[in-house]
């Protein structure tokens, strides 16, 4: 079973490298699996923990849009009902603008007719000295009474003991 030109030991050294090489492929293999089964261990929890998260995003986020669309609507809804507020309080203040206008006229109206008072303010003030001046006159008449009391009613009593009615 030799080759010519083939050397017996030349052989032997070719089995050997074989030999060598198919174990050191064997040796690969098994160091390859044992490295698989180490990222097996680590990957597949990893990629089923991140197929949960990326749905719980998804949850999330679809929730979000849901929020936001009843929000949408709600601010809608409330600036319909504030856009007819701001309407009526519009005209509101119209009508107090106009009723103010009103105001201004009866005032000046008002102011007119104290000025034409005036005259009966130095009227009043005549017929308040002319009260002063009564007032003291009859505060006078009133002690003239008195001394006129004590000066007759003396004699008027020595007057009604000797009198018999």
């Amino acid at each position: 079973m030799l080759e010519q030109g083939s050397d017996p030991q030349g052989n032997s050294e070719q089995a050997a490298d074989a030999q060598l090489n198919a174990y050191a492929i064997d040796r690969l293999s098994q160091a390859f699996e044992t490295s698989a089964k180490r990222w097996e261990l680590i990957v597949y929890p990893s990629l089923f923990a991140f197929i949960i998260l990326a749905a719980y995003g998804f949850y999330l986020v679809f929730s979000l849009a849901k929020d936001v669309h009843y929000l949408a609507i709600s601010v809608d809804s409330n600036m319909t009902v504030l856009a007819s507020n701001m309407q009526s309080m519009s005209d509101n203040v119209g009508q107090m603008s106009a009723n103010v206008r009103t105001m201004a006229v009866s005032v000046e109206s008002i102011s007119r007719d104290v000025s034409t008072l005036e005259p009966m303010l130095t009227s009043m003030e005549a017929i308040d000295q002319s009260v002063q001046s009564m007032t003291y006159t009859t505060g006078h008449m009133s002690s003239d009474m008195a001394v006129m009391n004590r000066n007759i009613s003396r004699p008027m009593n020595f007057m009604n003991w000797i009198m018999p009615w």
